[in-house]
Order: C-alpha cells, then structure tokens, then sequence
C-alpha cells in the first residue's frame, strides 16, 4: 500500500466516516485501518511518517548485550595504549576480558564476536582492501578484448634436464587467448630459426592471428645495445600482417594465458613422466597436445576466424613499411618510455603507469596511449612523435641475428623447470 493510500484512509476517519466503512471502501482490514490512526495520533497528516518501517526485533536474540560491547571497546582503546607487546587486536582483547574478575559470569565470548562488534563501531585501523572485477581477456588491445580477434602467446620453458643427464633442453610453447590452442615444440636449443619454422608450421595448418604475443627475452626481439634494430620474428610477424604484441618486462600479469599454460604443460607432462631421450619427451608432449586440443574444439571453434596463410610467403630480408608493433610498457617515475633504444618523455602526469606504445611503419609515427584496468574501455592517446625505423642491411641483420643468438639467457619473463623425475 502506497503513502498515499495511508494519509487518504486516515483523511478518511478524521473526516467522519467509520473505521469499518473505510476498511470496506479501501479494501484493507480494519486493524490496518487502526494501526496508521494509531501512528497518526495527535499529529497532522504532514507530520505522520507514511513509510513502511523497519520489519527487524529492536533486540536481535543472540545479540552480544550492549554493556559487554561498550567494555570489548573499552579495553581495545585500554590495550593500544598500556599493553606491553602493543597488541590490541581480537585475540589480545579476548585473552585480557579473560582475567577480568566482572567477567567471569558472563558467558564465553570468541575472537569472531569480538572483530564483528570492532567492525560494527568502526574502530579497525586498516582499510578492507577493494577487489575490482578484473578486466576482459586482452583488456591492453580494444579488438581482442571485444573478441573480434585472437592473440598468440608465445613464450620459452627454459632449463630442462633428463634425469642423470647435464645437457640442458627448452621447449617452445604457443597458446591462442580466445581459442586456447595450444602448441608445444620441445628441442635443444633456442635459436630463431627454431621459433620461426615452428610459427610458420604452427600458422600454415591453424591459419594466422591478427596479433602474436612474445616476451622481452633476445630471441624474440634483438639484444638491447641495438637501437632501432627489429629482429627475425618481428620480420616475419610483420610480413604476414601480424601485429608483434611485447609484454611488459618482468611483470607476468599481461602474460597470464602463456604462463599458464606452461606451468599446466611441465606438471602434465615434463614432471609426470621419466623420459629416456628427448624424442620421447617429444612424443609424450604431442600426445598431450592433441588432447588438449580435442577437449577445447568447441572453444576454438566459437573464437575469432583466423587469416589463410599465403601460399607463395617467403622469409623477408627488408623491413615492410606496412602494419605496426606495439610495445607494453610501464613508465618511469617521471613519465619517460623506453621502447626501440629510444627513451621518450611520454607525461609527468602519468608516471609508472601502464602504457600501449605503437610504432606505425606507413606513417613513421609513435603512438602513446595511457591503459588503466579500472577502465580498460578508456585508452586515450598521450603523445605522439614521428620516428622512421631504418632499413635493414644483409649484414647489419646477420650481426644482429647472431648477437641475439649468443645473449638469449639475458630474458626476465623465461620460466625454470626442474629435472624429470
């Protein structure tokens, strides 16, 4: 029943019609009738409190007794301030009521009694901590996280060893984010002629993504002392129009899907089985993969389509002027980026904060953009400057190549494994 229909059958009665001849009238029992001429009594109609009240007892049953929780708060404030050990918190208030003579005949009272009565008086002195949502599956990339595209994540397991064996092995490890198909690749050594065979085989039979995802190790990019200089995988990520994605140095959150999957990969298979050699390890982590694939094929087949590789491809030796790399990055606590050799003052306003930083090729441009996981949704541009990459010489790029071969334990974002059991 609305405010409205309350004040009209207490106008009602006042006006001269009888209690059961409103009840009648407004279809309501009469003790309702006399319950709202009872909280209207000897007040005008603007003064009455038409609202529903509160439906809870005054006194709840098991409430703990108002003079047992003014002396919880008591000793609490007595505590912070006389104890020895600087201990004021549930168990210490417990344990000092305890040798209180008063109260001796009261009944036992629990540590979780005593937090909630802290907790109802506001008297904790630390703050809950505030658990937001987390944002959507590639919330860095607006595309992939509106599953309009898929992303591979691409990343190395480093340090394994046969048992009795000194020779250490790797394997390469490939996980699409939206799809989860997996893609596993064992092998004794980690040159990038081994990463760009096992992509273009991995891509010719499962079709290419709009973006590939590595972390900062060398082999995936180039060793750092190198300005401006772009590696064999990002060449080829590049001639194929898939954009390079690279993580945030040595942070794993962005990298989440591939870390997992590697951690999932050396309890499943490195760690469960003894391997003789290393073709049988190879064997076993095929026959892991093909399972893990038959039991995510509705997954991949309700993930983004993937582009047809082109059948005449051929491994590039010059840098396309065409697509883009995006670096992930954090910046300085004065608002600096640090992206191909290059340190760009990005905005005093934004220090150590996430950034998206994109390298245009057809426009010879760095792109800014500020990424917070509150609002994933709100990238907005920062700064931008006009940057020509340089062309890639044969022997600039075999230098480079090989340097990147020599330094690819100088990664932050590689996992260790331990031996086979």
């Amino acid at each position: 029943m609305t405010a409205n229909r309350r004040r009209e059958i207490v106008a009602a009665v006042r006006s001269g019609e009888s209690q059961r001849s409103v009840s009648r009238r407004f279809r309501v029992s009469l003790p309702t009738v006399q319950l709202w001429l009872k909280r209207a009594d000897g007040k005008t109609l603007d003064q009455v409190d038409w609202g529903d009240g509160s439906h809870a007892p005054h006194l709840q049953a098991r409430q703990t007794p108002v003079d047992i929780e003014k002396l919880v708060l008591d000793t609490r404030k007595a505590l912070s301030v006389e104890s020895d050990l600087g201990e004021f918190g549930g168990t210490a208030i417990r344990d000092h009521l305890l040798t209180l003579a008063e109260f001796q005949s009261q009944p036992p009272i629990s540590v979780a009694t005593i937090n909630r009565i802290l907790r109802r008086n506001g008297v904790f002195d630390a703050k809950h901590r505030v658990r937001r949502k987390a944002p959507k599956s590639g919330w860095y990339l607006l595309e992939v996280a509106a599953k309009r595209c898929d992303i591979d994540e691409v990343d190395f397991v480093e340090g394994l060893y046969l048992e009795g064996s000194k020779e250490e092995f790797c394997c390469l490890n490939l996980i699409s984010l939206h799809g989860g198909w997996p893609a596993s690749w064992v092998n004794d050594n980690m040159h990038v002629e081994f990463i760009l065979s096992c992509l273009e085989s991995h891509w010719r039979e499962f079709g290419l993504p709009d973006y590939a995802q590595f972390d900062n190790g060398n082999i995936f990019t180039v060793p750092r002392q190198y300005k401006d200089a772009i590696g064999q995988v990002i060449l080829m990520c590049l001639s194929l129009g898939v954009i390079p994605v690279f993580a945030i140095p040595r942070e794993f959150g962005i990298q989440s899907a591939i870390e997992s999957y590697n951690n999932q990969w050396q309890a499943k298979v490195w760690q469960r089985f003894h391997f003789a050699n290393i073709d049988e390890s190879r064997r076993q982590s095929d026959r892991y993969v093909v399972a893990l694939r038959k039991k995510r094929t509705q997954r991949q087949q309700a993930s983004p389509a993937r582009r047809p590789f082109p059948t005449e491809w051929e491994k590039p030796t010059q840098l396309p002027r065409e697509g883009q790399i995006v670096f992930l990055r954090r910046t300085t606590n004065t608002g600096a980026v640090h992206i191909l050799g290059h340190e760009y003052e990005v905005s005093e306003h934004w220090p150590n904060r996430i950034v998206r930083c994109e390298v245009h090729l057809s426009s010879d441009i760095v792109r800014i953009y500020a990424l917070r996981r509150q609002k994933p949704e709100d990238q907005p541009l920062l700064k931008e400057w006009p940057h020509r990459l340089p062309e890639i010489g044969k022997k600039r790029n075999q230098r480079i190549s090989s340097s990147a071969s020599d330094d690819i334990g100088d990664s932050p974002t590689t996992d260790a494994a331990g031996s086979s059991p």
